[in-house]
């Protein structure tokens, strides 16, 4: 296991990873990127847990998706298959693995204040949580993409899916845009990252 994910977290946090996989029936795959999530968690038909996690991924964003993922494994074990896939029970399992990891040896500085709030309550996703994902995202490789919120008014922008949009005004937290081909009003997270237009 510490060979498959060496390179994917920080070096401080493998020992304490590992001990938190420490489990005959328990699986960590690696992933190709997926667009609609970061890792995932499922109990397979042979009574087997699998965690998997995008590789893509840079290697704070990636510990905390495999916290996250290793949470709903432990709350599942703890509370059974019927509780909420991030009710309470997961959250509290989230924030008690997480809190040996909330040190400066293994995050930098600047992101451990943004984690501490974050798990005062934790949601479902970290990209939810703006600050932070734009925090955790300075550590990607280099793109081409843009954010939303640095898009102009009135300029187009294409999605990983080729859908076109033309942004339009914000609302409290999110931005409305129209999608150019069908007229449809969506609503984009401030840190969604997207292809900007030549117009």
């Amino acid at each position: 296991m510490q060979d498959k994910l060496q390179g994917y977290i920080p070096e401080q946090s493998m020992a304490q990873v590992l001990n938190l996989l420490k489990h005959d029936n328990l699986t960590v795959t690696i992933k190709k990127e997926r667009k609609t999530r970061h890792g995932d968690y499922m109990r397979l038909p042979n009574g087997k847990h699998q965690i998997t996690v995008n590789s893509n991924l840079n290697q704070y964003r990636f510990l905390v998706t495999l916290i996250h993922e290793i949470a709903h494994f432990e709350a599942y074990k703890a509370y059974g298959r019927f509780i909420k896939p991030h009710g309470i029970e997961w959250k509290r399992t989230f924030q008690h693995l997480m809190l040996p990891f909330l040190n400066p040896t293994i995050f930098p500085n600047n992101l451990l204040s943004l984690l501490a709030k974050h798990f005062k309550n934790p949601k479902a996703s970290s990209d939810t949580d703006v600050n932070l994902a734009l925090a955790l995202k300075q550590f990607d490789k280099p793109n081409n993409k843009t954010y939303i919120f640095e898009v102009p008014i009135g300029s187009t922008f294409k999605l990983y899916n080729g859908k076109v949009f033309k942004k339009s005004q914000k609302r409290v937290k999110r931005y409305e845009c129209i999608e150019i081909n069908t007229g449809k009003l969506y609503l984009f997270n401030p840190n969604a990252e997207v292809e900007l237009l030549n117009e």
